[in-house]
């Protein structure tokens, strides 16, 4: 059995071919990883138990290239600079008027029953209409008081996309 093909493609020689085809497949992987896929390390526990602190995700950013957001959609918002990002869930769109009741979630005065909260809250809210423009967003986990949570009213044009899974 030959092992030279083995060996080439471990030890490959390093000539102009070679160092054209890596510079080629780093400049992929930079523009895959910052503008296509851009990878998220979670921290915080406002997405639990959807998505854990500490894990791993990446942002699909040509999710909304030919559609727009829609309520339950989870997205990866722009929050300062390119940096630093919320991971959120829409719960309201452009026009809606959204509230909490006792932890209960009304968008345009009907209770939504939102499957992927797990942990009873006791937020109370006062209705907002949400302006054009703007998508209402909030985290999953409810048990956190509502102080501690980054939400409301964002730009549209603040998300950056999607998250993969």
């Amino acid at each position: 059995m030959e092992t030279g093909w083995l060996r080439r493609f471990l030890l490959p020689d390093l000539n102009g071919k070679f160092v054209l085809r890596l510079l080629l497949v780093a400049a992929i992987a930079v523009v895959v990883c910052t503008q296509v896929l851009v990878p998220l390390r979670i921290e915080g526990r406002s997405m639990e138990p959807t998505y854990d602190d500490g894990g791993f995700n990446l942002c699909w950013r040509g999710r909304y290239l030919f559609s727009a957001p829609e309520r339950g959609d989870v997205v990866v918002i722009r929050f300062a600079g390119r940096r630093v990002m919320l991971l959120k869930r829409i719960i309201g769109l452009a026009g809606d008027t959204v509230e909490f009741r006792n932890g209960a979630l009304f968008v345009n005065d009907a209770w939504v029953k939102e499957s992927y909260v797990r942990t009873p809250s006791d937020w109370n809210l006062a209705p907002r209409k949400v302006e054009p423009g703007k998508v209402y967003v909030v985290g999953d986990n409810r048990a956190v008081h509502m102080d501690r949570h980054h939400f409301g009213q964002v730009e549209q044009e603040r998300i950056m996309g999607g998250v993969l899974w």
